[in-house]
């Protein structure tokens, strides 16, 4: 974790520091946490778009098993293409 200053106008303070105090919270947890979901998005909208992507090549024709897939990776000559030992 990594520490930084912010510079909060009145308003904003007062309503953190009242919001802190009714959730039993700081003001740094907040302000985290209101970061995180904005621009992390929540845990629930990162779940979803990962499970939208399950699936997704599963009937994308051309594409070979994944075992042959990695054995080609393995054999790749690219290295040796370039010289390196």
């Amino acid at each position: 974790m990594r520490r930084t200053q912010l510079y909060l106008d009145d308003e904003l303070w007062a309503a953190l520091h009242a919001k802190a105090l009714l959730e039993g919270a700081t003001v740094s947890e907040l302000v985290r946490v209101a970061v995180r979901e904005r621009y992390l998005g929540t845990h629930e909208d990162r779940r979803a778009a990962m499970l939208h992507l399950v699936g997704l090549w599963k009937d994308r024709a051309g594409i070979e098993d994944t075992e042959s897939f990695v054995r080609n990776l393995r054999d790749d000559d690219r290295q040796q293409r370039r010289g390196a030992k």
